[in-house]
């Protein structure tokens, strides 16, 4: 499916400045996609799309490394820890990768929250 220039690149970004949360609190893993996606989702439909399953990524991520915390009572929250780090960073340039081609990325293993 091809898609404007302009969806392409706000899509992407809907997906990589997820990566804002890397730098400081953590708050920017969800609050970077929800504000691209706000700004653009009535300007494209691919922003609309591709913004929300940023979104809701980021949300089910938050909740799995919550989760992974609770449980490293019992050791094996630090390795899912580390798991959830390295999905948290790989999917997102994944998606953006792709959605900059103008190709409609979903994630796996997502909890759908906004439809």
């Amino acid at each position: 499916m091809e898609q404007n220039p302009d969806a392409r690149k706000w899509a992407s970004l809907c997906h990589i400045v997820a990566l804002s949360g890397l730098i400081g609190n953590g708050v920017g893993f969800v609050l970077g996609p929800l504000v691209v996606w706000l700004i653009k989702k009535d300007e494209y439909s691919f922003v609309e799309e591709q913004g929300k399953d940023a979104i809701n990524f980021q949300i089910t991520m938050i909740i799995a490394a919550v989760v992974s915390g609770i449980l490293t009572v019992v050791v094996i929250g630090f390795f899912l820890l580390v798991a959830v780090g390295i999905v948290m960073i790989a999917f997102p340039i994944v998606a953006a990768v792709k959605t900059s081609k103008g190709e409609p990325y979903k994630y796996p293993f997502t909890i759908r929250f906004i439809s």
